[in-house]
């Protein structure tokens, strides 16, 4: 028997072997319209960067062009602006995971935690994540981390309250999962090098670790995605056909098996080729302009 003439199956949901570009965009365009779970969202446009103050305007502008394709939506900070993102959304319909960003400075992270304390107490809130891969910077010790996570937890006793890491940090700190009430967990198959063809297996395999080390609670998978351009890191390929297989597969995972997914992102973002290189700017289902790209 020859094993050149059997077709081979990339391991994921979707054989995508036949598929055209314009095939991919077809079904990721089917997919978008019915809807996601989540996403990602950050209203900065071409200009500007975080610590940058953002205008009511932008936020509103800026959600009502994702609105009708996602049930939630995941904000990263409470200041310069970003405060206003949980109202301006609540207004339009949209359920919130808030986030007040923790780093070095500790005036700016009491203004954070404040402000994601008074938005939590005003029914603008329904998860509230305390800080965001604050352990992978290595910004504030375990011990400062997780007193931060018990006052806005003894502050807002009926909300969900966690923290957004990779997630193996879930695993590696029992501690910090044992104060958290709902796991957030970033899954990354791209930044661990995956080839596109096992990208939802390892998505997958990541989701289960953190599944275990949560031991019953809930895991949110709070950033997934892939970039449509830039330079590869070992076997994952940054491209269009790429991101649309990744953005199908994992859409289609999230709706079969009712996994939570937070998809990274909502647009394009200039600044952020300062931080992660030539990919940094291209992960958005939209671009910097705000057009969908599918």
């Amino acid at each position: 028997m020859s094993y050149r003439s059997e077709k081979f199956l990339p391991l994921a949901q979707i054989d995508f072997e036949e598929n055209t570009t314009e095939i991919l965009k077809q079904k990721a365009s089917a997919i978008l319209k019915k809807g996601m779970h989540g996403i990602c969202f950050s209203p900065y446009l071409e200009h500007q960067k975080p610590g940058d103050t953002i205008s009511k305007e932008q936020i509103r502008e800026r959600l009502e062009v994702i609105q009708p394709y996602t049930n939630w939506i995941r904000t990263f900070s409470c200041t310069d602006g970003n405060e206003h993102i949980p109202i301006i959304a609540k207004e339009l319909g949209l359920k919130t995971l808030v986030g007040a960003w923790l780093g070095v400075d500790k005036t700016i992270n009491e203004t954070e935690i404040s402000n994601l304390i008074s938005l939590s107490k005003s029914n603008y809130v329904d998860i509230a994540a305390v800080g965001n891969e604050v352990m992978y910077r290595g910004d504030l010790t375990e011990e400062e981390l997780l007193k931060h996570i018990q006052d806005v937890k003894s502050q807002i006793p009926n909300i969900p309250v966690g923290y957004v890491d990779s997630y193996y940090e879930f695993s590696d700190r029992p501690k910090l999962t044992e104060t958290c009430d709902v796991i957030l967990a970033n899954c990354y198959p791209f930044w661990e090098g995956c080839d596109q063809d096992y990208s939802l297996l390892y998505m997958k395999d990541m989701y289960q670790r953190a599944l275990k080390a949560a031991k019953g609670k809930k895991v949110i998978i709070t950033e997934t995605g892939w970039p449509f351009k830039g330079t590869k890191l070992h076997g994952a390929h940054p491209s269009e056909d790429n991101a649309l297989k990744y953005f199908i597969n994992s859409q289609n995972w999230s709706q079969e098996d009712a996994i939570d997914i937070f998809y990274f992102s909502s647009f394009d973002e200039t600044w952020k080729e300062s931080s992660e290189g030539d990919v940094g700017p291209y992960w958005g289902i939209w671009d910097k302009l705000g057009d969908v790209k599918f």
